[in-house]
């Protein structure tokens, strides 16, 4: 493995370096986005619960209590509760909005390096086919042994560049999609939390 990196040229250097940022971008992302997963719908239950029976006060509490992106909207709401309905989804607009910047923190790195990984890999292949004829050039023949050098330093590259290419973007996806689920249960459970605060105010008017 160290004689391949080796025989790969100067381009191992700046793809063993996007591999090393995707990783480390990818193993924030993993912890951050685990944290924020929860069971939407069962604290969802929890949370009507608590509004029957504690009231607001203990909505909050359990909000506080819970990690997430779903809970801190909701708790966002509620605070703002004693102000009315209209200053509640205003706050659970704006709190979603920082949700959904917290939850896409990092992903452009990791669209950033799967598309410049395979970028630098054929530029590292170019260089190599370049040594290559160079080494024609100087020798005025061609012997497998003056070109194979450059060819195997092609091909390498063209390999790792894929490889951390297909690895990053792969990482991506998952995120992305994972990402896209967490918005989509906060965005449901957020809409239900304001139905079930109207029906509440209804029923008491």
């Amino acid at each position: 493995m160290v004689q391949l990196f080796q025989d790969g040229g100067w381009a191992m250097w700046p793809l063993l370096a996007l591999l090393v940022i995707g990783f480390a971008v990818a193993m924030e992302r993993l912890y951050n986005l685990w944290r924020a997963k929860i069971n939407a719908e069962e604290f969802f239950q929890h949370l009507e619960e608590a509004i029957k029976s504690g009231g607001p006060d203990k909505a909050a509490q359990l909000c506080s209590e819970t990690p997430g992106p779903v809970a801190s909207v909701i708790h966002a709401g509620l605070l703002r509760l004693n102000r009315g309905l209209d200053h509640v989804e205003k706050a659970v607009e704006n709190s979603g909005a920082v949700e959904m910047a917290f939850l896409e923190r990092g992903m452009v790195w990791l669209s950033t390096v799967a598309n410049l990984a395979p970028m630098i890999g054929f530029l590292g292949t170019v260089s190599g086919m370049i040594n290559a004829f160079q080494a024609i050039k100087v020798a005025g023949d061609v012997e497998p042994s003056m070109v194979a050098g450059g060819i195997s330093e092609a091909l390498i590259t063209t390999a790792a560049g894929l490889i951390v290419g297909i690895i990053i973007q792969f990482c991506y996806n998952f995120f992305a999609n994972w990402i896209d689920k967490i918005i989509a249960d906060m965005t449901e459970q957020t809409a239900a939390f304001i139905d079930l605060l109207a029906e509440r105010e209804h029923q008491g008017a």
